[in-house]
């Protein structure tokens, strides 16, 4: 990974279907016809089972490709389990871990997304790490003890020779456009948040390897709003929801990080 920015679908189930998947690969394609992007990394997290679809289809040299989970295991009796073994060799190079709704739907701990964490590394994949509090932690005025907390337990084993290969996402639950939220943070909630980060992985790590950490920002982005709340707030990149479904505003939102 050596472009500036990221920018990140994670499509979740919104695709659900043989179908789907080739309609959005046909109309991305269409939209980035004739673009390369310079400055941004496109990184595109489908359904697992579509990944071979993804894989087969779009142009590799100018397109990532990862998952939205994965197991803490390689191998072994884990009845219905994906590995991250498995996920590499089938072509992914990013797993997103710790994301909101695995921890709202499945109960996922601070400890089995830092086991996760490991395996993904183990693997020479990149986790993109989701982190950020809920409404209730944030009528409470609780979220920089719940960010410290996550960094804490998440990284407990990730030592200064993995630390440059995650990719952090600071993902405030309450803001997510599943959760239909009444607003989104402001580029200074945003701002702060990342510099709150910043300095633990400074004291944890040192200055010279957290410069090479890339920091992103998930949660209700869109087209119209991607400038104010990633750009300004300083931000290395997006994790795309509800947007990464319709491919032409997912291609406003890469282009945005190209001339900004």
């Amino acid at each position: 990974m050596n472009k500036k920015n990221l920018v990140v679908a994670n499509f979740k189930m919104k695709l659900a279907n043989k179908l789907e998947i080739e309609n959005w690969i046909r109309n991305f394609k269409k939209s980035t016809k004739n673009f390369s992007a310079k400055k941004t990394e496109i990184i595109l997290c489908p359904p697992t089972p579509f990944l071979f679809q993804f894989e087969n289809l779009i142009e590799r040299e100018k397109f990532s490709l990862g998952v939205q989970n994965c197991f803490w295991e390689d191998e072994g009796a884990y009845t219905g389990e994906v590995s991250a073994k498995m996920l590499k060799s089938i072509g992914a190079g990013y797993v997103i871990l710790g994301h909101s709704e695995r921890r709202k739907y499945f109960n996922e701990q601070n400890s089995e997304i830092a086991k996760k964490v490991e395996r993904v590394l183990k693997n020479r994949m990149m986790p993109i790490i989701c982190i950020g509090e809920n409404v209730e932690e944030k009528k409470a005025d609780l979220t920089m003890q719940v960010i410290l907390k996550q960094l804490k337990e998440i990284l407990v084993n990730v030592g200064r020779g993995n630390i440059e290969k995650t990719i952090l996402c600071y993902e405030p639950v309450w803001a997510i456009s599943s959760n239909n939220p009444d607003k989104i943070p402001t580029s200074n909630d945003i701002m702060e948040a990342r510099l709150l980060i910043k300095k633990f992985l400074v004291e944890k790590y040192g200055k010279n390897i957290v410069e090479r950490v890339k920091i992103i920002y998930g949660g209700s982005v869109d087209p119209y709003n991607v400038k104010e709340i990633c750009l300004e707030s300083g931000m290395g990149g997006a994790l795309i929801g509800s947007a990464s479904v319709k491919p032409y505003d997912f291609f406003k939102i890469v282009q945005e990080f190209e001339e900004n």
